[in-house]
């Protein structure tokens, strides 16, 4: 009876940990279409109208981030989190430049959203430090900026 209950439970968790991986598969593949179905769109409408914004282009970088983000995260099952903060940061950029477009004149929101951008500067470079000093060791096949920069080292010595 207990051969057969381990059985029953291994059988469960493989056909729950399938499920999960489809789940997560169909899900990236969703989001990525999203992205490039948006990107096309606000590419198409810019190309209607003939005229391209700072505002327009910076949605584009948007874009641009979210789909290597995606892509990233479907490679390594890890997501980025320096990514979310160049995304953060050029979606204030755009914000600022609309306000800047609208009034013409700087004011309290101005000096508000660059504070924000500098704090999620601050954070973006305390992330990279961090990964390198402390590089995660998951086993997936890429490197970490410090085994980049030991292997640039070993190559510059060797060459």
């Amino acid at each position: 009876m207990n051969r057969f209950v381990e059985g029953l439970t291994a059988f469960g968790d493989f056909v729950g940990n399938a499920l999960v991986k489809i789940f997560h598969l169909t899900a990236l593949f969703a989001i990525g279409a999203a992205i490039v179905w948006a990107s096309v769109d606000t590419f198409l409408t810019m190309a209607a109208k003939r005229h391209f914004s700072v505002e327009d282009i910076l949605l584009l970088f948007i874009y641009l981030e979210l789909g290597a983000m995606v892509g990233i995260y479907f490679k390594t099952s890890r997501l980025p989190v320096r990514f979310l903060i160049y995304i953060s940061i050029t979606a204030l950029t755009r914000v600022m430049i609309g306000m800047l477009t609208v009034t013409h004149k700087a004011d309290i929101g101005i000096l508000i959203a660059s504070g924000a951008i500098l704090i999620l500067t601050v954070a973006a470079l305390v992330l990279r430090y961090g990964s390198y000093k402390m590089p995660l060791n998951t086993g997936v096949e890429e490197l970490s900026d410090h085994e980049r920069v030991q292997q640039t080292r070993e190559n510059n010595q060797n060459g």
